[in-house]
C-alpha cells in the first residue's frame, strides 16, 4: 500500500501517460467508445477500490497541493486558444446556433432533474452541474466546476459515466444523420453558403499555425503557473457566499485570465492544448484516485437521466430549425461542440467535408469559453430545485 504522497502521484501520472500513449499507438476500436480520460478514471478508481494507496497525510498533502494549483493553470491553457475575435468570424447564425444548443442543454438538465432529483440523494445536483460543465464545453469545464462547487470526488464516477455512455450514442446518432443533411435543410429551409465560405476561410488559416518548441512549453508552463497563482491570491479579495466561494472565484479569474490573453501574442505560442491536457488528465486521475466503485450505486438512473437531457436539447433544437432555418451540419456541430468539445465537434464537421473541420474546432472553444459560467448557473437552478 502506498502512502508516500510522491510515490502516489508518480504512478498516478505513469498510468495517465501510458494510456494516453496505447491510445494514440494502438488506435484500437475501443477507444472510440471510451475516451482515454474515461479509462484513466475509471482505473484508477479500480485501483483506489483495492486500496493501492492509503489516505495518509502525505498523499492527501499531495493530492490537495496538485488539484488546487493544477485547476487554474489547466483552465488558463485551454482557454489561450479560444481567440474571441477569430469566433466572431463564424458569423451570426453559426454562433446563434451554438448558444442555443448551450441553452437547450441547460434547459433539459434543469427539466429532467426537476422531475427526477426525488430519487437522488441530496448532493446530487453537484455532479449534475459538474456534467452540464463538461456538456457546455468539455472535460475542463467539468473539473472546474467540480473544484467551484466542492463536488464530492465520489460523485464525478456518475458524471463521466454518462459522460462516456450516453455521449458515446448521441455522437453515433448525429454521425448517421450526415447523409440526411440534404432532406433535413430542405424541410427547414436552410441555406449552407455562407458556411461553405467560413470554411474555406478557417482552413488557409490553419496552415499559419507554428509547431511546438521546447522555449514555447516552458514559456506555457511559467505562465500557467504564474496565472494560477495570480488567481488564487486575487481570490482571496474578493467577496463569498455559500454558492460563490473562494475556490469558484479563482475558477472564474482563471477563465478570464485564459479568455483575455487569447487576444495576445501568448496565445500564438504553440503547446497550450498539449500542455492543459497532461494538466487535465492529471487532474482527473486525482480526483478518481479519491472515489471507488462501491459508492456507484444509482449508475442505471444516472444514465436514464442522461439520454433524457439529451431527448430535451434535441426536441429543443429541431423546432427551432425549422423556425430559424438552421441547417443541419450547425446543429450537430453546435450540439457537439457543447456535449462533446473539442475531441468530437471536428469529426462530425470533417463527415460533412474537411474544410469544415476548422469550423468544428472554433465552436469548441466556444464551449470552453461559456462551459464554466453555464455549468454554474445550471448548477444554482438545480441546487434550488433540490433544496
Amino acid at each position: 500500500m502506498i502512502t508516500n504522497g510522491f510515490t502516489y502521484l508518480a504512478l498516478l501520472t505513469l498510468l495517465a501517460s501510458g494510456i494516453v500513449y496505447i491510445q494514440k499507438r494502438s488506435q484500437h476500436r475501443l477507444f472510440e467508445y471510451l475516451p482515454a480520460i474515461v479509462i484513466l478514471y475509471f482505473t484508477v478508481m479500480l485501483l483506489s477500490t483495492f486500496g493501492i494507496w492509503e489516505k495518509s497525510e502525505s498523499v492527501t498533502a499531495t493530492y490537495k497541493a496538485m488539484k488546487s494549483n493544477l485547476l487554474p493553470a489547466m483552465i488558463f491553457l485551454m482557454l489561450l486558444l479560444a481567440d474571441l475575435r477569430e469566433i466572431f468570424t463564424l458569423g451570426k447564425k453559426m454562433i446563434l446556433t451554438f448558444f442555443l444548443a448551450s441553452i437547450s442543454i441547460g434547459l433539459g438538465f434543469i427539466g429532467t432533474f426537476a422531475l427526477l432529483h426525488t430519487y437522488f440523494d441530496p448532493q446530487s445536483w453537484r455532479a449534475f452541474a459538474a456534467l452540464s460543465g463538461s456538456w457546455m464545453g468539455g472535460t475542463g469545464n467539468m473539473v472546474a466546476i467540480q473544484g467551484a462547487l466542492n463536488v464530492p470526488d465520489s460523485k464525478m464516477g456518475y458524471a463521466l459515466l454518462i459522460d462516456s455512455i450516453d455521449y458515446a450514442i448521441w455522437v453515433m446518432v448525429l454521425l448517421a444523420l450526415v447523409p440526411m443533411a440534404k432532406k433535413f435543410n430542405h424541410w427547414s429551409g436552410a441555406d449552407t453558403t455562407l458556411i461553405d465560405e467560413v470554411g474555406e476561410r478557417l482552413s488557409a488559416k490553419e496552415a499559419e499555425k507554428k509547431s511546438i518548441s521546447f522555449e514555447s512549453l516552458f514559456l506555457l508552463l511559467g505562465s500557467a503557473l504564474f496565472i494560477s497563482a495570480l488567481s488564487q491570491w486575487g481570490a482571496t479579495f474578493l467577496p463569498t457566499t455559500s454558492f460563490l466561494t473562494q475556490t469558484t472565484w479563482v475558477v472564474i479569474l482563471a477563465t478570464l485570465f485564459g479568455t483575455g490573453f487569447a487576444m495576445t501574442p501568448l496565445a500564438k505560442v504553440a503547446g497550450s492544448m498539449e500542455l492543459g491536457n497532461i494538466m487535465l488528465y492529471l487532474i482527473v486521475a486525482l480526483i478518481a484516485s479519491r472515489a471507488n466503485f462501491a459508492e456507484l450505486t444509482q449508475a442505471p438512473l444516472y444514465i436514464m437521466a442522461g439520454f433524457m437531457i439529451i431527448a430535451i436539447h434535441l426536441c429543443i433544437m429541431v423546432v427551432f430549425a425549422k423556425l430559424f432555418k438552421l441547417d443541419l451540419f450547425s446543429l450537430g456541430v453546435a450540439s457537439l461542440a457543447n456535449i462533446g468539445g473539442v475531441a468530437s465537434a471536428p469529426i462530425l464537421a470533417s463527415a460533412y467535408s474537411k474544410a469544415l473541420i476548422p469550423i468544428g474546432v472554433l465552436m469548441a472553444m466556444m464551449g470552453y469559453i461559456i462551459g464554466t459560467f453555464g455549468g454554474l448557473m445550471v448548477g444554482k437552478a438545480l441546487a434550488l430545485i433540490g433544496n
